[in-house]
C-alpha cells in the first residue's frame, strides 16, 4: 500500500489521537469521581427527606414470593416471631449453579466476538483479492463498519435473551427481601452486559494488531491471518466501533421506548374493549377506567442499566472517542422527554416502593470509574501514538521530521528475496525479526506513563473524596439533633417510668399499711367475749 493514499486517514486519526486527549482523559476521570461524590450527597438528602436513611435491614419486609414459597419457618432472634426461611446451604448451591450459567453465556459472547473477528478478516481478504483499487483502499473500513453493525445486532439479541434468563435464575435463588433480589439480579445482568457491550471495543483497544507477527511470520486464528488495525492505527477503528455501538444503541433504545409502549398500550386497550363492549361503552370516559387500560409499570431496571452502560462508554473509552460525552448529553436530553411521556401517558401510576438509595448501582458506578482510569492510561500508552511521537520529538532535537520512517521496519531478507520487492511494516524490529532497543525503551516509557497517570488521578480522586463530605452539613446537624432528641426522650421516658414505678410501689405500701391499721383497729373495737362463752 502506498503511504500517500492513507494521509487523509492519518489526519482524521489526529483529531482523536493528540496531546489534548491526555488532559481530557484526566478531566473525565476526575469528573466521574466528583459526580459520584456529589451524587452520594444528593442521595442522602433525598433519603432524609423521605425518612428512608435506615430503611434497609431494619424496616424492609420479606418479598411476597419468598413468603409464599419458602419451605420452612424460623424464629427471628430479634422479634421472636416465626418468619419464612430458606436454608443458606441450598441458596449457595443455587447461586453456584446460576454462576455456571452466567459463565456459559459469557462464553457464547466470546464465541460471537471471535466470529466477528473472523468475519472482518475474511471480508478484508476477499476485498483485497478483487484487485479493485477502491476496494483495496476501503477494505479495512468496510470490514470494520459492517462488522460493528453485525456486532451491535448480536449484542442486542443476546441482551434480550440473557435478561429473561437472569430473571428466572434470580427467582430460583430465593432471596428474602426485594433489595437482595434486585442486587442479585443487577449483578447478573451487568456482568453479562459488560462483557456483551464492551468486549469488542476492549479487543480493538488492547488486542487487535498485537499478534500479527511480521512479513514471513504472520500469526493466524483458525487458519485465517490475524487482522491488523489498518491505516491510522487502532484508535480510529476503536472510535468507529464506539460510534456504531454507543450511538446505534441509543437510537434503537429511543425508538423502542417511543414505539413499543404505544403499540402495547393500543393492543391492551383494544383487547380490554373487545371483552365487553357494552359494559365499557358507558364507562368509556370514566378516568379510572382509562387508567386501568394503561400498561403496568415494569420498574426502572432498564432505565438504570441504560444509563450505567452509557456512563461506561463515556468514561472507559473517552481517550479513543472524545465525542462520547456529547452524544450522551444529546441522548439524555431526548431520553428525559421520552421517559416523561412514557410514564405519564402510557403507564399506570406505579405503586410506591421505599428505598434507601439506588442500591448496588452505585457500587457498579464506582467500579466503572476505577476501570476508566486504568483503561484510559493503557489506551494512551499502548494504543495511541502519543507517546511514540513524544519519544521521537525529545530524542531527535525537538523535531518531528522523519517520524514515519522511525515507526516503520524493514521486512526480513528472506521475505525480500522471495518477493523481489521492498516491504516495510509498522513495528520496531530489525531485519532478522528481533525487537530493537527502541521498542524496549518505548515500553519502559509506556509503563512509566501508566504508573504516573494512574497514581496522579487516583490521588486527586482520593483528595476529592476526602474534601467533599458524603453527608451535607445541614443533614448531619439534623441527624445529630434527631439522635439527641431521641436519647433525651428515651431518658425522660425511662425517668418517667421509674417515677411511675416508685409511685405505684409507694401506693402499694400505703395501701398495705392502711389495711394493716384497719385490721388492728377492728380487732381492738371487737366486743369482749362473755364469760359463759369463754373456754
Amino acid at each position: 500500500m502506498n503511504l500517500s493514499s492513507i494521509c487523509n486517514t492519518f489526519k482524521i486519526g489526529l483529531l482523536f489521537d493528540n496531546g489534548g486527549t491526555v488532559f481530557f482523559s484526566v478531566f473525565m476521570s476526575l469528573w466521574a469521581v466528583t459526580f459520584l461524590e456529589y451524587w452520594k450527597r444528593k442521595s442522602v438528602v433525598l433519603a432524609d427527606k423521605w425518612d428512608c436513611l435506615e430503611f434497609e435491614g431494619s424496616k424492609e419486609r420479606s418479598r411476597p414470593e419468598f413468603t409464599a414459597t419458602a419451605p420452612m419457618t424460623i424464629k427471628n432472634p430479634v422479634t421472636g416471631i416465626e418468619e419464612p426461611y430458606f436454608p443458606n446451604g441450598d441458596r449457595i448451591q443455587r447461586v453456584i449453579s446460576s454462576t455456571m450459567v452466567i459463565l456459559l453465556m459469557i462464553a457464547v459472547v466470546f464465541i460471537c466476538l471471535v466470529s466477528i473477528i473472523l468475519y472482518r478478516s475474511i471480508v478484508s481478504i476477499l476485498m483485497y483479492k478483487t484487485g479493485n483499487s477502491i476496494f483495496m483502499v476501503l477494505a479495512s473500513k468496510i470490514a470494520s463498519i459492517t462488522g460493528s453493525i453485525v456486532n451491535l445486532l448480536v449484542i442486542l439479541l443476546l441482551a434480550q435473551v440473557y435478561t429473561s434468563l437472569a430473571h428466572f435464575l434470580t427467582r430460583w435463588e430465593m432471596h428474602r427481601t426485594q433489595t437482595m433480589y434486585e442486587d442479585a439480579f443487577i449483578v447478573k445482568v451487568f456482568i453479562f452486559q459488560f462483557v456483551n457491550f464492551y468486549s469488542s471495543p476492549l479487543y480493538i483497544a488492547f488486542f487487535k494488531g498485537r499478534f500479527i507477527g511480521y512479513p514471513g511470520h504472520y500469526g493466524s486464528l483458525l487458519g485465517v491471518t490475524n487482522e491488523d488495525c489498518g491505516a491510522g492505527g487502532c484508535m480510529i477503528q476503536l472510535a468507529q466501533e464506539l460510534l456504531v455501538i454507543m450511538v446505534g444503541k441509543q437510537i434503537i433504545n429511543n425508538v423502542q421506548e417511543f414505539v413499543i409502549p404505544k403499540l402495547k398500550g393500543w393492543l391492551q386497550k383494544h383487547k380490554l374493549r373487545s371483552i365487553d363492549k357494552k359494559e365499557l361503552s358507558g364507562a368509556e370516559q370514566v378516568p379510572w377506567v382509562k387508567d386501568y387500560e394503561l400498561l403496568v409499570c415494569e420498574g426502572l431496571f432498564d432505565e438504570y442499566l441504560e444509563m450505567v452502560l452509557q456512563f461506561g462508554f463515556i468514561t472507559i473509552f473517552v481517550a479513543a472517542f472524545p465525542l462520547a460525552p456529547l452524544f450522551a448529553l444529546l441522548n439524555n436530553w431526548i431520553e428525559i422527554r421520552l421517559d416523561a411521556s412514557k410514564f405519564v401517558c402510557e403507564y399506570r401510576r406505579p405503586i410506591v416502593e421505599r428505598a434507601q438509595d439506588i442500591g448496588i448501582w452505585f457500587n457498579i458506578l464506582e467500579v466503572i470509574t476505577h476501570l476508566a482510569v486504568i483503561s484510559n492510561a493503557f489506551l494512551i500508552a499502548f494504543t495511541s501514538d502519543f507517546l511514540p511521537r513524544l519519544y521521537y520529538y525529545y530524542t531527535h532535537d525537538n523535531n518531528m521530521t522523519g517520524y514515519v520512517n522511525f515507526t516503520l521496519s524493514y521486512a526480513p531478507h528472506k521475505f525480500l528475496q522471495q518477493n523481489n520487492s521492498m516491504c516495510r511494516y509498522k513495528d520496531f524490529r530489525d531485519q532478522h525479526g528481533y525487537l530493537t532497543l527502541t521498542y524496549w525503551n518505548l515500553l519502559a516509557v509506556r509503563l512509566g506513563f501508566v504508573i504516573v497517570f494512574e497514581h496522579v488521578v487516583f490521588f486527586i480522586g482520593r483528595m476529592i473524596d476526602v474534601l467533599v463530605p458524603d453527608v451535607p452539613e445541614s443533614v448531619e446537624i439534623k441527624l445529630k439533633r434527631e439522635h439527641y432528641l431521641a436519647k433525651q426522650a428515651l431518658a425522660e421516658n425511662q425517668a418517667l417510668g421509674q417515677a411511675l414505678f416508685e409511685q405505684a410501689e409507694n401506693q402499694n405500701e400505703f395501701s398495705s399499711e392502711t389495711s394493716e391499721r384497719k385490721t388492728s383497729t377492728d380487732q381492738h373495737n371487737l366486743p369482749p367475749i362473755p364469760e359463759d362463752k369463754q373456754l
